[in-house]
């Protein structure tokens, strides 16, 4: 038998700020640059992104996930992928 005081607990108080997040009503093609996006064009999806983001009421918790995860790509908490690996 298994001893499940020794199991991790619950996690979805964890992930839950999610669900409040501006980004789930927008396309993740404004957060998420395609292939060989470059200049202009990518400066003006990431403001985009990022203006979705600053009116966000999980902004906070969005940027801290990115920053300890360390996520590769896009835009999370107004910050795009080169400002996230800058910090």
């Amino acid at each position: 038998m298994v001893e499940t005081a020794r199991q991790p607990g619950p996690v979805a108080e964890l992930w839950e700020w999610q669900y409040r997040g501006l980004c789930r009503t927008v396309s993740p093609e404004v957060f998420f640059h395609p292939e060989g996006e470059r200049g202009p064009a990518r400066r003006r999806r990431d403001e985009r992104a990022k203006q979705v983001c600053r009116e966000c009421p999980v902004l906070e918790q969005c940027r801290e996930h990115a920053l300890r995860v360390r996520e590769p790509y896009g835009v999370w908490g107004a910050m795009t992928e080169s400002e996230c690996e800058a910090l």
